[in-house]
């Protein structure tokens, strides 16, 4: 390992970065963690502790973790295809393939009765969609309104074992969603999550394959992306950990989804493009270079570079912008401190301002299931830190805090 150089770490940076990520496996909080950062041509990859937190095999590099919200960045890729072939436009009003969401009603206050409505001023648009400004989104902020309560209740998200993905297949999800008002006019305000799964739907109706099958032969394989999938087939099954949902009060290790026989074993009925993708680090770190090279993966060209441009800078206009930062700033506690980046581009997370260690610029985004991946232009950087504890404890946050704020002091030059 070089110790100094323009394109990597330093051999002091590197040695700490492993101490931090193995202190918390150590603390018996986290079982197990894969990391990758990358700069330049270097690549370095650390795996620590095991896939069950009573012990049992170690984990490896191909270690196979469920992406949660991090599939954001990733399912997003497709639409931008779409985009590139002239097959959708930003402006093009999405009723045409999603007559579900024609002639919405909104909510006169966001905490209002479902019934009390006025007609959208417009219909809503393929960038509506992309900004998660369409009108409707999840906001743990404020769980008791009743059009949160709706989105539960009607299926549209959780089953009947607490799951939170949704159960339904598209169809039936999106008439489930069609009968709910919007919060917002669309065009308004940046919500979260729920705009990333209609797109997947949009996709797969544009272009009359399922979404998986679109993603995996124009993004997927072409970046040699061969463990990414919305489920972990049978003869890779043995790569999967269980996903934790760590006890608030007591630390005790719950298992939210086990690998066998769990969520991720079989092909879901709804391909999630919010929080449904499988992956290892080598496959995320392959879809990130791509974006940090302008769309380009060894000589062939995955996306346009205006595409990835798009994507991966801040798409939100001023008032939205306002309205997505006091978000992160009211759901500091719920998400232990991540999401506060300010802007938002396609799919993913794009700094506006220096927050923490990460400078202006950095894009991607973290997930649930303990998961994290950015890249960082100014550095030609790539992080990727895949735990399998969730986020009902700070502990997976923490350790992701903790990672990046020890990669970007491993920059050497």
């Amino acid at each position: 390992m070089r110790g100094k150089g323009n394109s990597g770490f330093s051999e002091t940076g590197l040695r700490r970065l492993r101490q931090v990520l193995a202190r918390h496996v150590e603390s018996g909080r986290i079982p197990g963690l894969v990391a990758l950062v990358s700069r330049g041509e270097e690549t370095h990859v650390e795996a620590l502790g095991t896939m069950r937190h009573d012990g049992g095999a170690p984990m490896r590099r191909d270690t196979i973790f469920r992406m949660a919200s991090t599939t954001k960045p990733v399912a997003v890729a497709p639409v931008m295809v779409l985009l590139d072939e002239c097959r959708v436009r930003l402006e093009d009003p999405v009723d045409e393939w999603l007559p579900e969401l024609a002639d919405r009603q909104v909510l006169k206050r966001a905490d209002g009765p479902l019934d009390d409505t006025v007609p959208a001023r417009r219909p809503i648009t393929v960038r509506d969609l992309l900004t998660s400004t369409f009108g409707l989104g999840i906001d743990m902020t404020s769980p008791g309104s009743p059009i949160m309560q709706a989105l539960f209740e009607q299926g549209v998200y959780g089953q009947e074992d607490g799951w939170l993905l949704p159960e339904a297949g598209p169809d039936e999800w999106m008439r489930r969603l069609g009968e709910l008002p919007l919060v917002y006019q669309p065009g308004e305000r940046w919500q979260y999550n729920v705009s990333n799964d209609v797109l997947g739907v949009l996709v797969a109706r544009v272009t009359g394959q399922p979404f998986e099958t679109f993603l995996r032969e124009r993004i997927l394989d072409p970046l040699g992306m061969k463990d990414t999938g919305f489920h972990v087939p049978a003869d890779k099954i043995a790569r999967l950990p269980p996903l934790y949902a760590p006890d608030m009060q007591t630390g005790e290790f719950l298992v939210e989804d086990e690998a066998e026989g769990g969520h991720h074993s079989l092909p879901p009925a709804f391909p999630s493009g919010g929080g449904g993708l499988d992956s290892t680090v080598d496959d995320y770190h392959a879809y990130f270079r791509m974006l940090l090279n302008g769309g380009m993966h060894g000589h062939q060209r995955i996306l346009s570079r205006p595409s990835v441009e798009l994507m991966t800078t801040n798409r939100l206009l001023p008032e939205q912008l306002a309205a997505r930062e006091a978000w992160g700033r009211n759901a500091v506690h719920l998400a232990y401190g991540l999401g506060q980046h300010g802007g938002w581009g396609f799919g993913m997370a794009v700094r506006t301002h220096r927050g923490d260690f990460a400078p202006v610029g950095q894009f991607g985004w973290d997930g649930g299931a303990g998961t994290t991946t950015y890249a960082d232009p100014h550095n030609r950087l790539v992080g990727i830190l895949l735990t399998q504890t969730g986020m009902s404890t700070p502990d997976s946050a923490r350790a992701i805090h903790d990672f990046w704020t020890t990669l970007y002091q491993a920059i050497d030059d």
